[in-house]
């Protein structure tokens, strides 16, 4: 098991539409993830049935979606998404970033 990340180490999986992730950790109860948003790239709204997401803005900014709520979220702000919840994310400026936190993943 792995105690430190160093991104330079971890290559980019590209998910196609303007969307790139790297998983910064992984455990039984917890995942991380780096999402990189080319500008207008869209995380398409849907929900998770167990997990519960916070997704926290690293870079650029969002206009994130979480029960059919909409607003614009900068770098430092966050949002949590509860079980069953609908989410969703569109970059507004060009490599936007999030940090999603998945319990459990």
């Amino acid at each position: 098991m792995n105690l430190f990340y160093e991104a330079d180490n971890h290559p980019w999986e590209y998910l196609g539409n303007g969307l790139k992730r790297k998983v910064v950790s992984l455990t039984k109860d917890l995942m991380a993830v780096h999402l990189c948003f080319d500008k207008g790239a869209v995380g398409a709204v849907y929900d998770h049935t167990v997990q519960e997401q916070i997704g926290y803005v690293v870079k650029g900014s969002f206009e994130v979606e979480v029960d059919g709520n909409k607003q614009i979220l900068n770098a430092g702000d966050a949002f949590m998404a509860h079980r069953h919840l609908e989410k969703g994310a569109k970059s507004l400026e060009h490599d936007s970033v999030l940090l999603d936190l998945v319990n459990p993943h």
